[in-house]
């Protein structure tokens, strides 16, 4: 049995980390972008992949325009195309509608313009300020029927069952002490 599942779909996991990255399917947060050209993945290692392709094709592993050592893009490695015709002053980047090239130029300035209204917190996408609010409290529709604790996801329900039905999963392999959740073993472990 896999105890973190996702509140959207369903599938499970052995770890809260490995189903914290899956969310990114669901809410369309690319935290990862490539400093070559703006580009934002989901995960790291969707990142390092495509970060090859510039290092396959020749290209300086830095283009940025104002560190002093590196030379700005060249007009030939301009991503700008008859199909694309709006193109990133800061990457070069080719977009072909004026909301997707507004969209990618916060990778570059990093802005986060869709606040929480409930905490003030900033996101880059509208998906990932929706996955935040369920977090308040109108939007915890699960809730524990021995304590009446609420949350925003499902598995995060079922991990505080655990705390009610003394189930400890995750076992040091180094002691034998159990943990209701796998942060506190991972935290245990640090001590071996």
């Amino acid at each position: 049995e896999k105890p973190y599942k996702c509140g959207d779909c369903g599938k499970g996991f052995n770890w809260n980390s490995h189903l914290e990255r899956h969310r990114r399917i669901h809410t369309g947060e690319k935290p990862y972008a490539c400093p070559e050209c703006g580009k934002s993945f989901s995960w790291s290692s969707h990142l390092d992949r495509h970060r090859r392709t510039h290092a396959a094709a020749g290209e300086p592993p830095c283009r940025c325009a104002d560190c002093g050592r590196c030379p700005p893009p060249r007009a030939t490695e301009s991503s700008k195309t008859p199909e694309k015709p709006l193109e990133c002053n800061e990457c070069g980047k080719g977009f072909t509608k004026n909301a997707a090239l507004a969209k990618h130029r916060r990778v570059h300035v990093g802005e986060k313009p869709y606040k929480c209204g409930e905490c003030g917190k900033g996101f880059g996408l509208n998906a990932a300020l929706l996955q935040h609010q369920r977090s308040h409290a109108a939007g915890k529709p699960y809730q524990c029927g021995d304590c009446g604790k609420s949350f925003a996801w499902s598995s995060h329900l079922d991990r505080h069952r655990r705390i009610h039905m003394g189930e400890k999963p995750y076992r040091c392999g180094d002691c034998g002490k159990s943990f209701s959740q796998s942060s506190h073993l991972e935290r245990h472990q640090r001590v071996h």
